[in-house]
């Protein structure tokens, strides 16, 4: 009987350990640099003066990058400032776009950040949200069926471990304008995004139903005047 046990915890731990692995480290520059521009950012943006840049995970947003390959795509989130190739937010802030995780075609995940640091990667809701970005999302590099399947699993493993309450697409992040989560200071601070994909979305939610998130706001309506 004891064997048998002993056997049993042998096989929950190469299974625990097999789950983690799914996982890669391939981490950006995180220095001093960056943290302070994070800290400013937390502190012009939400608010929120704070002696580290972390964040308490409240809800995770998926995205597309676009770009067309890991390495490119790394590379763009790596400086610690923001590339003079993205003019349209450089007024906001120095602070280098990133996210927490990048899914490459293939499925493999990479973690280029803490998970409790803040990254940017939308608008309002950076302070409580864990960015995944997937490599792709174009006509000529679409998004894959493995992305989709380790945005799953990824989406999974991160409900367990923080108190996670929303999962949307990038394009669905102004739903949360005048929510509680929504601390954005610069209210002419928006871009319009259409990332991960109105499919790609509903994959991963149809397989991740089970998970309990709360329902995404319902959109505003305009009025005449608006």
């Amino acid at each position: 009987m004891r064997n048998g046990i002993c056997l049993w915890v042998l096989v929950l731990m190469v299974f625990a350990s097999c789950e983690e692995n799914k996982i890669v480290d391939r981490p950006v520059s995180f220095d001093q640099e960056r943290v302070d521009l994070t800290l400013q950012y937390l502190d012009e943006h939400y608010g929120l003066v704070q002696e580290k840049p972390t964040i308490d995970p409240k809800m995770i947003v998926v995205h597309y990058t676009v770009i067309p390959t890991l390495e490119k795509s790394i590379a763009a989130f790596e400086n610690s400032k923001l590339p003079n190739w993205r003019p349209e937010i450089a007024g906001a802030g120095a602070l280098n776009v990133s996210a927490h995780f990048l899914v490459n075609q293939d499925g493999t995940i990479y973690r280029l950040m803490p998970e409790n640091y803040m990254a940017r990667h939308v608008i309002g809701l950076n302070h409580c949200a864990i960015g995944i970005e997937n490599v792709g999302g174009t006509d000529a590099v679409p998004l894959t069926p493995s992305q989709v399947k380790a945005n799953v699993w990824l989406v999974s493993y991160l409900k367990e471990k923080y108190d996670i309450q929303y999962l949307i697409g990038h394009d669905e992040y102004t739903l949360f304008e005048g929510h509680d989560l929504w601390l954005e200071k610069d209210a002419g601070y928006r871009t319009v995004k259409s990332d991960p994909g109105k499919a790609f979305m509903a994959a991963i939610r149809e397989q991740t139903d089970d998970l309990g998130f709360l329902p995404l706001p319902e959109p505003k309506l305009k009025t005449p005047l608006q």
